[in-house]
């Protein structure tokens, strides 16, 4: 996968364009065709269907039918665009209303609905965000995330590293499963036709005395059927690890 990097572009203006800060100047002549809504659904669109490769200024305005050097009048950049695109999805995620349940029942909530939204726009695994997009719907994603950790017994410094640890846990199992989905696209068979044509040259070459763990251990997870490579099963078995380890940190916690 390719990466794009969110927070390339002009601090000042990705901010304003996020937040839907009005020109000080207005623009003058005929009112605009289009909005910046208008622009992020056009690219985020051409995003989900062609990957996020396919992504420039010219295709977005080809999209929206109108010359590049027009879409340039509502946002300055393919940079500050990625930026706009990915405060847009985040607003997909739903926000938790239910205050009085359990910890753990929330943040598996919210890493399934993550999950769920890595699924719906694999464009996002190809987003870097170690300078986030700083806009009002990431900004209610990540107060949302906190709340469900807040008042168990653990530090603002713990409450913010336990909600990252989710979020990095759910992008790489994410990133697994659409990695799956793109192999087989890209190949043209599925796990099964891969494997079955595998199967039978590595029996060839394959020693199980050489590599007795992994021939027991492989064979219990059935490896051969292809079973040890879902995807879904490996997201839900972390999962419970995970918050098994932030239950013991609580419980650890002098606080």
């Amino acid at each position: 996968m390719t990466t794009d990097f969110s927070g390339a572009g002009d601090p000042r203006r990705s901010i304003e364009l996020l937040w839907r800060v009005p020109p000080l100047r207005p623009r003058r002549g005929p009112k605009p065709r289009f909005t910046v809504d208008d622009v992020a659904a056009a690219a985020i669109a051409l995003a989900d269907t062609e990957g996020l490769a396919a992504l420039s200024m010219r295709r977005v305005a080809e999209r929206l039918d109108v010359s590049a050097m027009s879409l340039y009048t509502y946002v300055p950049g393919k940079a500050e665009l990625i930026d706009l695109m990915l405060d847009t999805v985040y607003a997909e995620v739903p926000r938790s209303d239910e205050d009085t349940a359990d910890w753990r029942v929330r943040l598996e909530r919210i890493a399934r609905a993550n999950w769920e939204l890595y699924l719906r726009h694999p464009w996002l695994l190809q987003v870097a965000t170690a300078r986030p997009p700083l806009g009002p719907n990431l900004v209610a994603k990540y107060d949302d995330e906190l709340r469900a950790v807040d008042g168990i017994g653990l530090t603002d410094l713990e409450m913010d590293l336990v909600v990252q640890m989710l979020g990095d846990y759910v992008h790489g199992a994410a990133r697994t499963a659409v990695a799956a989905t793109l192999v087989a696209q890209r190949t043209g068979l599925t796990d099964e036709q891969w494997w079955s044509q595998a199967g039978p040259v590595l029996e060839k070459v394959y020693e199980p005395a050489r590599y007795p763990t992994a021939a027991r251990v492989g064979a219990a997870a059935g490896v051969e059927y292809n079973a040890a490579v879902d995807p879904a099963r490996a997201f839900e078995f972390g999962l419970q690890r995970l918050l098994d380890g932030v239950e013991a940190l609580i419980r650890a916690d002098p606080g």
